[in-house]
Order: structure tokens, then C-alpha cells, then sequence
């Protein structure tokens, strides 16, 4: 089994997020992790020139987890060499009231990636599954038929190009509150806490037994969800760089053939030089 298969949640896998640990693998260390993650992020930037260039491709990336469970250090680590022209991140919170008045896929498909592009969903269309099944914001009549039809949306973009990562960063409850804590104590980072998040908490095992559903009935061939040990941030880091690495490479992307007479251009670049 690869890397990439170790998190990989497969079509109908029974979920149990509990039992599949919330710490990095014991071989890993620290400080050398953070020296491949380094050149991981390097080398995600090299693809994504490519991808943007080719403009043929896209990439969708899906981050869904608990409160504090790290999406946006996730998303600053990851992608801190990636040119921004080329990668648009999208925070979905709680719907607009013109967002509410459409389906529930009507806002995120208009953040879909164009060719050329990366999507970065922080949070996604998967809390129409979670928060609103665990706060009891719609009937269960209504979010259970959802995960059809969030199979189809992803089928469609996979259809039209995109390559679909999905991660579920878990964390255990303990990891949470400590890091809940630590935002009490720093007030650069005060500005983050929100009283949702702590009533949110009662309600820890419902999102877990919501999200072992979510992970079992909406990981597929196509789109597929890695739950990834979150505990330890250098790990998440790196695992989730890896794994995204490996999907823009299997995309087979390569530098764009020139449609410019670059002899010609060169020719008048010569004569107007002087030359």
C-alpha cells in the first residue's frame, strides 16, 4: 500500500474516525518532516505553473474537519509557493440569504475550478451533510438524499477535467480543546474564536457519527476522501502535500506547445534591437 493509501478512504469503506488515530506515523520526526514538506510545497508550485499554463487541467481541493482542526494553517503551509493568479481559496460559511434561496450547490458550483485553476474549498458542500444534519437545520428527508447528489456534482466536474482531492483532518477532542485554549490565551489569534464553536462541542460525537457517514457514502473513484492524523501539524503538512503532489503529477502535465513563430519573433526582436 502507498502513502496515499494509507489515508485513502475507499468506496463504501466502513469509517470508524476514532480507531484510525489523530497522531503522526511513529517513523516520522519533526524537524526532517518539515525539510520534505518544504520541498514537497516547491515542487506543488512547479505543477501548478504547469496546470495554469496548460489551462486544460484543474484541480479541486476539499478540506472539511473539526473546529480547530487547522484548514487555514493548512492552506498557508501548503500553498505558499503556488502562483495566486492561478489558485482561489473559497471559506464557506453559514449560506447568504440569496445563497439560501437556491439549492444548496448553486454557491458551490460557481466556485468550481476554471481549467487552469485551483480550488480550494475551507469547508464546502459537505456541510449540508454535517453542520446542517448535526444543528437539525434541515429534516432528515432532505440531507440524506444529498449524498447522491453531491456524487453526481463531483462526477460532472471529474467529466469536465478536474481531479478531485478530498481530506478530512481529525484531531481528537483533547487536541481541540487545547487548541481552543491556546486561542483564549493569544490575542493575535482571539479574533478566530467564535461561541458556535464551543457549543459545537456537545455535539462532538453526533458531528463524528455524521462525518463517518459523510467519509463512507461520498468517498468514490473519482473524488476521494483522505482522512488525514492531524494532531501534529508538520504531519498533516506534509501528508497532505504529498498526496496533492501526487495528483497534479498524475494529471501528466507539461509545458504548452508554442503557438508563437518564435524565429520571427526573434528576427524583429533582432532588427529592432539594432542588431
Amino acid at each position: 500500500m502507498g502513502f496515499a493509501g494509507k489515508f485513502r478512504v475507499h468506496p463504501h469503506d466502513t469509517v470508524h474516525l476514532g480507531a484510525l488515530g489523530t497522531r503522526a506515523c511513529r517513523s516520522m520526526e519533526r524537524i526532517p518532516t518539515k525539510a520534505k514538506t518544504r520541498r514537497l510545497v516547491e515542487s506543488i508550485g512547479d505543477s501548478q505553473y504547469l496546470l495554469y499554463a496548460g489551462a486544460d487541467r484543474s484541480l479541486l481541493i476539499v478540506l472539511q474537519g473539526p473546529d480547530a482542526s487547522g484548514k487555514d494553517g493548512l492552506i498557508r503551509h501548503v500553498f505558499s509557493g503556488v502562483n495566486p493568479q492561478g489558485v482561489k481559496v473559497t471559506p464557506f460559511g453559514e449560506p447568504s440569504e440569496a445563497e439560501a434561496r437556491h439549492d444548496f450547490l448553486w454557491r458551490v458550483h460557481r466556485r468550481a475550478p476554471a481549467k487552469g485553476e485551483i480550488a480550494i474549498f475551507n469547508r464546502s458542500h459537505y456541510e449540508a451533510v454535517l453542520a446542517e444534519r448535526v444543528r437539525k437545520l434541515v429534516p432528515r428527508e432532505i440531507w440524506a438524499e444529498r449524498y447522491a447528489l453531491i456524487n453526481s456534482f463531483e462526477a460532472l466536474l471529474a467529466e469536465n477535467g478536474t481531479e478531485i482531492c478530498k481530506f478530512y483532518l481529525n484531531i481528537s477532542a483533547e487536541e481541540q480543546l487545547m487548541r481552543f485554549r491556546r486561542r483564549l490565551e493569544d490575542k493575535s489569534r482571539q479574533w478566530k474564536i467564535d461561541e458556535a464553536d464551543y457549543s459545537d462541542r456537545k455535539l462532538w460525537r453526533e458531528y463524528q457519527a455524521a462525518a463517518e457517514e459523510m467519509l463512507r457514502r461520498t468517498s468514490t473513484k473519482i473524488a476521494p476522501w483522505y482522512v488525514i492524523p492531524s494532531d501534529h501539524k508538520w504531519f498533516r503538512n506534509y501528508a497532505v502535500s504529498r498526496i496533492i503532489l501526487r495528483s497534479l503529477r498524475r494529471m501528466r502535465l507539461r509545458t504548452p506547445r508554442v503557438q508563437a513563430d518564435i524565429a520571427e519573433i526573434k528576427r524583429k526582436f533582432h532588427d529592432a534591437a539594432g542588431g
